[in-house]
C-alpha cells in the first residue's frame, strides 16, 4: 500500500544491533529537519536487533518498521516502502555518514534531481581511519570503473553509503536484492531508467561502535561485481565476442589457403591457429550472451539493439539452417583432403591448412546449432 500523508523527507537506517550509534544517528537527522525548516522523518528498518536498539529508536522518535528477511537490501527495501516522504534519504546507523550534510541533498532534489548519490572521493571527503586503504583504493575504484563502463553512468563513487531518492521513482526501479549488491542494483537502474542523478560530496567518519561492521570485505565486493556482470551480457560477452569473431576470421582465413606476405613479413601457420582460436572464444561470447538473455527471460539491463534483434530473429529453424550449412562446408573441405589421402596410398598428409579450415567451419557449425537448439528450448518452455 503507498504511504499517505506525505512529508518532505524520510531518512531511512538500515539497523542490526546499533544500539551504541543508532541515538545519535537519528537525533543528526532530526536536527537536519529542524535547521532546514523541513517536515521529515526517521524510519529504522529494524533486522531483528536485540541489544535495544529499537527501545533508542522509539524513545527518539524515530518509526521502527520490523523486518523478517536479514540483509541489508532487505532492510531499506522495506524501510523505503514504508517512508512518507517525498524524498527518501539512505545512510548507515554507525555513524559513519553525517546527516547534518542532509541539506546538500534536499538542495539537488529541488533542483531537479531524481537520483542524487553521496561521494566521499574529492570534493567530499574521507577522514584518516574512516575507510581501509584496499576499499578505498583498490575496490571502489575497481567496482566504480566496471560499473560506469557497462552501464553508462558517470559516478565518482558508487559504494558510497548516503544517496537519495524521489520516492516515486524509488518504486519506478522494482529492486529485489536482499544483500549488499541493493546499493548496485539502484544505481545502475537508475541510470538504466535514465533518471536524473546528481553527486553531492558527503564526509565519511570512522566507525564509533568499536565493533567489526557488517559489511564483509570480500564476499560482499563480490556481489557487487557478480550483480553488475550477471546483468550485462551484452556489454560482457556480445561486444566482445563479435570483435573476436570479426578478428578470428580476420587472421585464420586468408592463410587457410596459403603463406600471406604482407608488410615483408610472412604469416603463416601460427596465425591460423590464434585467428581459429579467437573466432571460437568470440562466438562462444555472443551466442553465451544470447542464452544469458533467455534465462534473464529477456530482461537486460542496457541491452544492445542489435544483440536484441538478432536474439529476436534467430528462430531454430534459421540457426539449425545456419549451423548445418557451415558444418557441411566444412565436412566437404576435410572430405576433399581424405580422397586426396587416399588417392596418395595414405601417404604424407600435406594439407594442414584446408584440414584446419574444415573444422573450424565444422566446429562453429556445431555450436551454432546448438546454441540455437538451447535457445529455442529456453524461449518455448519459459
Amino acid at each position: 500500500m503507498a504511504p499517505t500523508n506525505d512529508l518532505d523527507v524520510s531518512v531511512v537506517i538500515p539497523c542490526l544491533n546499533e544500539v551504541k550509534t543508532l541515538g545519535t544517528v537519528i537525533e543528526k537527522a532530526q536536527r537536519a529537519f529542524a535547521a532546514l525548516g523541513l517536515e521529515g522523518e526517521v524510519v529504522v528498518a529494524d533486522n531483528g536487533s536485540t541489544d535495544g536498539s529499537i527501545d533508542v529508536a522509539t524513545g527518539l522518535g524515530a518509526r521502527v518498521v520490523k523486518v523478517p528477511e536479514r540483509g541489508y537490501g532487505n532492510a531499506l527495501r522495506h524501510g523505503m516502502a514504508a517512508a512518507r516522504g517525498r524524498l527518501l534519504v539512505m545512510g548507515d546507523a554507525d555513524d559513519t555518514y553525517d546527516f547534518g550534510e542532509l541539506g546538500r541533498f534536499v538542495e539537488a532534489f529541488d533542483g531537479g534531481a531524481d537520483f542524487v548519490m553521496g561521494t566521499r572521493l574529492p570534493p567530499g571527503r574521507i577522514l584518516p581511519g574512516a575507510n581501509p586503504w584496499m576499499h578505498r583504493r583498490v575496490g571502489t575504484p575497481v567496482l566504480t570503473f566496471i560499473l560506469n563502463r557497462l552501464f553508462g553512468t558517470g559516478i565518482r563513487d558508487v559504494n558510497c553509503g548516503m544517496r537519495a531518492i524521489a520516492r516515486d521513482k524509488f518504486s519506478q526501479l522494482d529492486l529485489r536484492s536482499g544483500g549488499m549488491e541493493f546499493a548496485s542494483e539502484m544505481l545502475i537502474k537508475a541510470a538504466v531508467e535514465k533518471l536524473r542523478i546528481a553527486e553531492v560530496p558527503v564526509t565519511l567518519h570512522p566507525d564509533r561502535r568499536g565493533r567489526p561492521p557488517h559489511l564483509r570485505r570480500w564476499s560482499d565486493g563480490w556481489r557487487h561485481l557478480e550483480f553488475m556482470l550477471l546483468h550485462a551480457p551484452d556489454q560482457l560477452l556480445f561486444v566482445p565476442g563479435v570483435l573476436l569473431l570479426a578478428l578470428g576470421l580476420l587472421f585464420s582465413v586468408p592463410v587457410s589457403f596459403g603463406p600471406v606476405h604482407l608488410l615483408g613479413r610472412t604469416f603463416d601457420f601460427h596465425l591460423l591457429f590464434l585467428g581459429g582460436s579467437m573466432a571460437l572464444i568470440g562466438l562462444q561470447g555472443l551466442l553465451g550472451a544470447i542464452l544469458v538473455r533467455d534465462v534473464a527471460r529477456g530482461r537486460v539491463l542496457r541491452p544492445n539493439a542489435l544483440l536484441s534483434g538478432l536474439a529476436r530473429h534467430l528462430t531454430m529453424g534459421r540457426g539449425l539452417a545456419a549451423g548445418a550449412l557451415l558444418f557441411a562446408c566444412g565436412f566437404a573441405i576435410d572430405a576433399v583432403v581424405l580422397f586426396s589421402w587416399i588417392a596418395e596410398h595414405f601417404g604424407a598428409l600435406n594439407e594442414p591448412r584446408r584440414s584446419i579450415l574444415g573444422l573450424l567451419l565444422m566446429t562453429i557449425g556445431a555450436e551454432i546449432g546448438l546454441a540455437t537448439f538451447l535457445h529455442a528450448a529456453l524461449r518455448k518452455h519459459r
